[in-house]
C-alpha cells in the first residue's frame, strides 16, 4: 500500500468522532478545525497541501495547495504521526450533528468524489484534489456540487453526512434525483449532472430551489438529510433580529414584555 494502514473505532451517534490508532511511524492527515484529542508520542504538523508526496517539488506543492483553495479550503493540512515506540490514538470530531462514513479506497477503485466540505481526515498518502466538472451546466447552477474534492489512493478516508445517513446502490442506467446540497459523495463510475426543475409553480412556488442534481448509475451513493448550508439557514431565519435585542424576539410577547417590564436599553 502506498497509504499508511490504519486502525479505527467511530463513538457516539448524533455527534461522534472517529479513533484512529496508529502504529509507530504511521500518520493521518485531516482538515483543520476536526483535531479532538491524542496521546502524548503523537506529533502534529501543519503541511502545505495534502502531504500526500506524489510531487515533491516546489512548484508541486503550491500547486496542490492553490487548488485546495478554489474549493474554498484552507492553504494547509494537518498531519498528525506516531513518534512513539507503541500504538497511540489520535480522534477527530463531527463538526455538527450526523454521520462520519469510512471509505476505503482499495474497494473504491481508488478514487472516491465527495462534497467539498464532506472531507474528515484519510491516512497519509491519500490524495485530496478537486474534480474539475466538465460539464457546463453544473458550474453555473450545481451550487455546493459545482467543484467537488476526489479522494485517491488505498488507503482510509473519513468524510462527514450531515443529519441521517442514506446510501443507495445504482444499477447500470439507474438514476436518483438529489438536491445537490444533500450529496455527500459517491463511487467514480456514477454520472453526475444538474438538471432544471421546470414548471412555473415549481420555480416560482416549489421552495426547493431552480435545479437538482441526477445521479445515473452503476455505483455507490452517499445522502445526507441534514447538509449544512440548510443547517446554517434555519438557524439563520431563527436568530433574533432588530439591532442586537436579546430577549422576547422570538415570542409573541416580546414586544409586549419590554412595554411591561421595561426596556431601559437605549
Amino acid at each position: 500500500m502506498n497509504a499508511h494502514e490504519i486502525d479505527y473505532h467511530i463513538y457516539g451517534e448524533e455527534m461522534q468522532y472517529v479513533e484512529i490508532e496508529l502504529d509507530p511511524q504511521e500518520a493521518v492527515i485531516a482538515e483543520a478545525g476536526s483535531f479532538m484529542m491524542m496521546d502524548s508520542d503523537i506529533k502534529m504538523d501543519t503541511i502545505f497541501g495534502d502531504g500526500s508526496n506524489q510531487d515533491n517539488s516546489v512548484l508541486g506543492k503550491i500547486f496542490s495547495a492553490g487548488k485546495r483553495v478554489l474549493t474554498g479550503e484552507s492553504l494547509f493540512m494537518t498531519a498528525f504521526l506516531n513518534v512513539g515506540h507503541q500504538k497511540k490514538e489520535v480522534s477527530f470530531a463531527s463538526p455538527y450533528p450526523g454521520k462520519i462514513v469510512p471509505i476505503d479506497l482499495s474497494e473504491k477503485q481508488g478514487k472516491f468524489i465527495c462534497q467539498k466540505d464532506a472531507f474528515l481526515c484519510a491516512a497519509k498518502g491519500v490524495t485530496i484534489d478537486i474534480e474539475f466538472s466538465k460539464r457546463l451546466g453544473r458550474g453555473f447552477f450545481g451550487g455546493e456540487g459545482f467543484i467537488m474534492q476526489k479522494l485517491q489512493g488505498d488507503g482510509m478516508a473519513f468524510v462527514h453526512a450531515g443529519g441521517t445517513l442514506a446510501r443507495k446502490e445504482l444499477a447500470a442506467g439507474e438514476i436518483l434525483k438529489v438536491d445537490t446540497g444533500c450529496i455527500v459523495g459517491f463511487t467514480q463510475h456514477v454520472d453526475y449532472d444538474i438538471e432544471f426543475v421546470g414548471g412555473i409553480k415549481n420555480t416560482i412556488f416549489g421552495g426547493e430551489g431552480l435545479f437538482y442534481a441526477t445521479l445515473r448509475g452503476p455505483g455507490t451513493v452517499y445522502i445526507q438529510s441534514l447538509p449544512f448550508s440548510r443547517l446554517a439557514g434555519r438557524v439563520w431565519a431563527a436568530a433574533p433580529k432588530g439591532g442586537g435585542k436579546d430577549k422576547g424576539e422570538g415570542s409573541i410577547l416580546g414586544d409586549l414584555g419590554d412595554i411591561v417590564m421595561g426596556d431601559n436599553r437605549f
